[in-house]
């Protein structure tokens, strides 16, 4: 798997996914900024973009200003809370077209997920000439995730670098 300084990267991070798997695997949380330095590994970015719910009561949005301080796009979509108390809060769909439609722009889509949802896009990325590469904790991920990307990195081999302690 080729990386190198002149390819074009788009980062695409599913914060509800990675959230979850940092806090139920090792009670902790991700260091997004390390994430992106990783994924980037010195190549050119042309767009880092997390995916995030905001809640009613909008408690989120100093960790919000976080990422975009370290260098990603945020985009928030609101929580749903149906009749009857079901929530649902998701960005599958949302990441997948937004790495889709800006793929032409892009030598290398890395996906920061581990959730198997994702496979047709990586598939149809890889069949149009696009390198794709997750980044995610290897416990919490689709081993069909990680077989059919040009590249997985699993968060959980530097527990060090990418997990910070919840105060």
């Amino acid at each position: 798997m080729m990386k190198h300084p002149d390819q074009r990267v788009g980062i695409f991070v599913d914060v509800q996914n990675m959230y979850h798997s940092a806090k139920n695997l090792y009670n902790a949380r991700v260091n997004f900024k390390e994430i992106l330095k990783a994924g980037l590994a010195n190549r050119k970015l042309v767009a880092a973009i997390a995916y995030v719910i905001t809640s009613p009561t909008k408690e989120e949005a100093p960790f919000f200003e976080a990422l975009d301080k370290s260098g990603y796009k945020v985009k928030t979509k609101d929580l749903q809370i149906f009749p009857g108390g079901a929530k649902k809060a998701d960005w599958d769909v949302g990441l997948a077209v937004d790495a889709i439609r800006m793929s032409h722009k892009l030598d290398v889509v890395i996906l920061v997920s581990g959730d198997g949802d994702y496979i047709p896009m990586a598939e149809y990325l890889q069949n149009n000439g696009t390198q794709v590469e997750a980044i995610a904790f290897g416990e919490s991920s689709s081993r069909n995730l990680i077989e059919k990307v040009d590249d997985f990195t699993d968060l959980s081999k530097d527990k060090k670098r990418y997990l910070m302690k919840i105060k």
